[in-house]
């Protein structure tokens, strides 16, 4: 198994979310109510497993693989995916400020929400695309064995670390517990 097949399989859980995520929107836009504690559990979703592990793992570990293996950071691929993922946490703050205006009663955002939700949505799912098909590919030539097992080997050490042990199952756990709730 290469590390990119990892991040690939992280992005079926992702994509996953983003549909959750968007059937959510949909339920509030229509003046449905959400349970609490399934929009924290997206929320941490969002922060945690997308950014701190999933993005972690290519900002701290792969795209310095990449660059160490000649391919630029500026004006390719690598600067691209950078500026995306700072796009992404733009939106996941503006969404918590949102969500929390909305569940505070102080404010009727629904609207506020969808927009920022169809925003990331279609800010990730880009994202992916161009992973899977540019970046990842690009990964799988330029990176030779021993630098794909110490990908993996970072990877792993990364989740341990940041996440903590069996964090990523409890993620996958709310994944299928909130596809069955927002996903026919």
């Amino acid at each position: 198994m290469q590390a990119t097949d990892e991040l690939k399989k992280e992005h079926h859980g992702i994509e996953l979310m983003l549909n959750i995520l968007q059937s959510v929107s949909n339920r509030l836009d229509q003046g449905q109510q959400v349970a609490p504690d399934h929009l924290s559990g997206i929320m941490e979703f969002l922060t945690v497993f997308v950014d701190k592990c999933h993005h972690g793992k290519e900002e701290e570990f792969l795209f310095p693989a990449l660059e160490a293996a000649g391919v630029p950071r500026e004006g390719g691929p690598i600067g691209v995916m950078l500026k995306e993922h700072e796009q992404g946490r733009v939106l996941v703050s503006r969404l918590k400020g949102a969500l929390a205006a909305l569940q505070s009663g102080a404010v009727s955002n629904e609207a506020g929400v969808q927009a920022i939700v169809g925003e990331y949505v279609t800010l990730l799912s880009q994202h992916i695309v161009k992973e899977n098909t540019v970046l990842f590919p690009m990964a799988d030539e330029k990176l030779d064995a021993n630098s794909d097992i110490e990908l993996i080997e970072a990877f792993e050490r990364l989740e341990k670390e940041r996440i903590g042990v069996g964090k990523h199952e409890e993620f996958h756990a709310l994944l299928h517990r909130l596809q069955d709730e927002y996903l026919d």
